[in-house]
């Protein structure tokens, strides 16, 4: 029921996300093919770039559903929490390690 209660909404805010922090989605998929590109002597230090960069990207993610749920009430919140993690995971599977659930 949560998905579809709050799936258009949640889909709308993932592409609002998609558009408005193009730069940091378009530096984790250059930290990415760097990580790729790297010899031995310098993969460690291109995946701290990469995991950084991945890090802060779901930092945006969760500050936008966090201030996003505090407006609703308790079980409404825990709802759209579940819908937009979902979502947000499909749409961004580069980043599921990092996602931590509401």
């Amino acid at each position: 029921m949560f998905r579809r209660r709050f799936s258009d909404l949640v889909q709308r805010q993932l592409g609002l996300f998609e558009s408005q922090h193009a730069d940091l989605l378009r530096e984790c998929r250059r930290a990415e093919r760097e990580f790729g590109a790297a010899g031995r002597e310098d993969a460690e230090e291109r995946y701290g770039d990469l995991a950084d960069q991945i890090e802060w990207t779901v930092a945006e993610l969760e500050a936008l559903r966090d201030t996003y749920a505090a407006t609703l009430e308790e079980r409404a919140a825990a709802d759209y929490a579940k819908a937009f993690d979902r979502a947000a995971r499909k749409r961004f599977p580069r980043f599921a390690w990092a996602y931590t659930d509401a």
